[in-house]
């Protein structure tokens, strides 16, 4: 016997945010088709579709791409989808089906970091109108390797101390009582009273020391073809292991490990000023006045924190891959320098 889930007023108030979401996203979209900003397919009589990528054919892993999709009616009006053909057609009227790529709702196009999911593959993209069953259209996207891919391997940034509290200033004394200048009862006026001292500013807290990069390897070799590409695997501790493929021709692998630098040390808090002395009463004779209170002392400022140690980068290379190391870029802003090490690189996948 299946036992039903129990109703809870949490679970009932998900359901319901997310029934306002969807409802507000709707009448957001029905608003704009009212004020004409959106069109659906359904009411115009378009004759032709035609799918393109404004910032050109191809795609690089890990990147993205728009895509645009035109349509033609029969009066040879030109419409375009919204998002990147700023156009008043809504993809939700569009079915979109791909492979090797991936497609958001906006019709833009990415493809995994990982170029082993695409090696040797091409994405396709197919594009269908319900409202329209007649109208078809197609991409196909070429994968690109002369990308300047870039890594970083960097150590994190110590924190900024914390700031010094200022002092609080001292609290003014009080005037003293007033006397009396009647001559034949004249009293003298009271004395004002002290003020007191202000109080030390706090001391800056230090900056953290910035964190150390991490050893790094790069094995490369390269892969023979038409279009040869260089094959490129970087590993670092506790990071997951990254795949490259680099056409020399245009594209660049850089790699950095430089140590975080260190958190600057917190300021220093002010001293409090000295209260006044209170006024002396007046009288005859008059009161003296108080004393003021002493300022506080200045707090010291924090130590900045000390920069983290450069990572070693080690690239070990195939005789193949020689000719083209200009392509792997390693730096760090110190020492040391990266080391170059040649031996055999079998295929790396």
């Amino acid at each position: 016997m299946n036992e039903s889930r129990p109703w809870s007023w949490r679970s009932a108030s998900f359901a319901a945010l997310g029934f306002a979401a969807v409802a507000g996203m709707a009448g957001c979209t029905a608003v704009r088709v009212k004020m004409g900003t959106r069109v659906h397919l359904d009411k115009l009589p378009v004759t032709t579709i035609e799918a393109s990528m404004p910032m050109g054919p191809a795609i690089v892993p890990g990147q993205s791409s728009a895509m645009v999709v035109t349509f033609t009616d029969a009066t040879g009006k030109v419409w375009m989808t919204e998002g990147a053909g700023k156009g008043k057609i809504l993809w939700s009227d569009l079915t979109v089906t791909a492979n090797v790529v991936t497609v958001n709702k906006k019709g833009v196009l990415s493809l995994a970091h990982d170029p082993r999911k695409s090696d040797g593959k091409t994405g396709q993209v197919e594009i269908s109108v319900p409202s329209h069953p007649e109208l078809h259209a197609s991409l196909t996207i070429p994968v690109r390797y002369d990308y300047p891919f870039a890594l970083s391997f960097n150590g994190a940034n110590g924190t900024d101390g914390i700031n010094g509290m200022d002092g609080t200033d001292g609290i003014s004394g009080t005037m003293g009582s007033p006397g009396s200048c009647d001559p034949d009862n004249s009293s003298a006026g009271g004395n004002g009273s002290d003020g007191t001292n202000g109080s030390d500013g706090g001391n800056g807290g230090n900056g953290g020391d910035g964190g150390n990069a991490p050893p790094v390897k790069v094995m490369v070799t390269m892969r023979p073809g038409a279009e040869p590409l260089l094959q490129a695997v970087v590993s670092a501790p506790g990071r997951k292991d990254r795949h490259f493929l680099v056409d020399p021709q245009g594209g660049s692998l850089s790699i950095t490990a430089n140590g975080g630098a260190g958190g600057s040390g917190g300021r220093a808090g002010k001293g409090g000023r000295g209260g006044s002395g209170g006024s002396g009463g007046p009288g005859c004779p008059p009161g003296s006045s108080g004393n003021s209170g002493m300022d506080g002392h200045d707090g010291m400022a924090g130590s900045d924190g000390s920069a983290g140690r450069d990572g070693v980068i080690t690239i070990v290379y195939d005789p193949s891959a020689q000719p083209y190391l200009a392509a792997i870029k390693a730096a760090n802003k110190g020492a040391p320098a990266p080391v170059y090490q040649e031996a055999a690189v079998p295929p790396l996948w």
